[in-house]
């Protein structure tokens, strides 16, 4: 009979001082979360992970029913800690957040959150979409496959603009690891992504500020709306 060897151990160990790092971001993002709203318990975890592996190769999705009515929908693990990492990091820094308040009968097969996990894996693969994002306001485009079909262009794409300013959630959340940036997601009409690509390096702004002059906040998401522009 052999006991484990030391590299086992070590690797139990290493094993162990991750998932207390996971823990204590964990707890930190769910005190976060249920200030927002009533946290449903239960995270949604996809059967086969979509896209490349997040900074603690766990994917998951919290529901968030808020005040009102809405439903809000955040990444939960984008700011898990590296797993290759024996620092307590909080991952890429951020988190990404999409609410609506049009009736979601079945949440898991919802276009909100297939949008929410598109933009995900964009944000998950791409270094330089994170650093877009943690300066400010920026757009893309994802499939639009099993989208609302107002929200669909020509082009078979959905846009999205990322980061706009909301007055009923906060722009960062603290943590152990250090603050969190929560990016909105609001889905644009393609009026709307048309007219901000006329508009060149002023579109976005324009957008952001139309959105804030509605009666809603402004990352709120419909499907079926009156276009700003």
């Amino acid at each position: 009979m052999t006991g484990p060897t030391r590299a086992e151990d070590e690797e139990t160990a290493a094993a162990r001082r991750h998932d207390d790092r996971l823990r204590q971001l964990d707890t930190a993002r769910d005190a976060a979360w249920s200030s927002l709203g009533r946290l449903e318990e239960a995270a949604i975890i996809p059967i086969i992970p979509s896209g490349p592996y997040w900074p603690g190769h766990r994917q998951a999705w919290r529901v968030i029913h808020r005040e009102g009515g809405s439903t809000l929908l955040v990444t939960d693990g984008l700011s898990d800690p590296f797993i290759d990492s024996e620092e307590l990091t909080p991952g890429f820094g951020l988190e990404l957040a999409i609410e609506t308040n049009e009736p979601l009968p079945e949440i898991r097969r919802s276009w909100l959150l297939r949008l929410l996990r598109e933009v995900a894996d964009e944000v998950a693969e791409h270094e330089s979409v994170r650093g877009w994002l943690h300066k400010g306001l920026m757009s893309m485009e994802v499939s639009g496959e099993g989208m609302p079909e107002p929200l669909v262009t020509r082009e078979g794409r959905v846009a999205v603009l990322l980061g706009l300013e909301s007055s009923t959630l906060p722009r960062r959340f603290p943590t152990p690891a250090g603050h969190v940036l929560l990016v909105t997601i609001k889905a644009l009409l393609p009026a709307e992504l048309a007219f901000m690509l006329e508009q060149g390096r002023n579109g976005k702004r324009e957008l952001e500020r139309r959105f804030a002059e509605g009666d809603t906040p402004a990352h709120v998401c419909r499907s079926w709306r009156k276009s700003v522009v």
